[in-house]
């Protein structure tokens, strides 16, 4: 999981992966300047990149340069899906507006995207509109969970049934601190892991949908970034996002305005907690998203089952 402010700047609960080639702003200029040399301006780095360099290019557009192999392979799903899939969402994504060849010494395709004016859902220090907000996920849910085609990316880790995530809930359940209630949290996934599996087709999903990928400008939802972990599967996933940043009563709302049946949100719940021990587990260093990883773990205890 990340965090993300505008585009890009993502932070992980584990210690920044080094870089396996290096980028710095004169790269990053040269590269502009050879490929697409009417779009060159000021470069501002964003600080903070997981997988990815990021440079404010001018006032709207981002320069995203994948620092290792893994994140070049995850930046090709955007590249290829996001500007299909993007028409039809309410909210402002990060389309990609031009793409980079390898050159200069640069081993991997890289992009200028939109940049999405904001702050992290997760790091926004103003109100948010509660109400807004689940509106406007629920308006998101509805429009991306559409029925992916078959040529969609699959991924391991996400979209998939509870039961293969049950290796690594365990291994970090045994990591968390010692004031979390394991004994609450392993009843509520074993009732998750109870629920019937998704049997609709495969729809799209971002994959990676919490707080820290939701853009917020004066306190209202405008934006959804970081779409490399997108795939087909169910979208319980995604859904899981009700328990890390909406009220009990929004959640209610936002279940109410999708149609959701009792075994996708009991699922939802599942994931939920799935990643808060995730997060949790490895997040000692970010109090962000150790703070983020608790608060859904309370809520999604407290909540009904059904």
């Amino acid at each position: 999981m990340g965090r993300s402010a505008a585009y890009g700047w993502v932070v992980g609960p584990a210690p920044r992966p080094e870089a396996e080639h290096p980028i710095d702003e004169a790269l990053v200029s040269a590269l502009v300047a050879d490929q697409h040399p009417d779009v060159l301006g000021a470069l501002r780095r964003v600080p903070g990149g997981w997988d990815n360099e990021v440079f404010r290019l001018g006032d709207d557009l981002a320069v995203r340069l994948p620092r290792r192999a893994l994140a070049a392979g995850l930046q090709e799903g955007e590249l290829r899906w996001l500007p299909v899939l993007a028409p039809r969402l309410p909210l402002a994504v990060p389309v990609p507006v031009r793409v980079g060849e390898p050159g200069l010494g640069y081993p991997w395709r890289w992009a200028i995207v939109r940049w999405i004016e904001g702050e992290s859902l997760l790091s926004t220090t103003e109100p948010v509109d509660q109400i807004g907000l689940g509106a406007a996920l629920g308006r998101f849910l509805a429009a991306i969970h559409g029925e992916a085609p078959d040529d969609a990316p699959r991924n391991a880790f996400r979209g998939v049934p509870l039961v293969d995530r049950i290796d690594r809930f365990a291994d970090h359940l045994r990591s968390l601190p010692d004031d979390v209630d394991r004994a609450a949290v392993e009843a509520a996934w074993a009732t998750a892991l109870d629920e019937v599996s998704w049997a609709g087709p495969a729809v799209w999903i971002h994959g990676d949908l919490h707080p820290g990928n939701l853009v917020v400008r004066r306190g209202r939802l405008v934006g959804v970034v970081d779409f490399g972990d997108l795939t087909a599967g169910d979208p319980a996933t995604d859904l899981a996002v009700a328990w890390m940043c909406l009220a009990p009563g929004e959640r209610a709302s936002l279940r109410g305005r999708l149609g959701v049946d009792a075994a996708t949100w009991g699922r939802a719940r599942g994931w939920a907690l799935a990643h808060a021990v995730a997060v949790l587990a490895h997040s000692a260093d970010d109090p962000a998203m150790a703070s983020m990883a608790r608060r859904t773990l309370a809520a999604a205890l407290a909540d009904p089952l059904s």
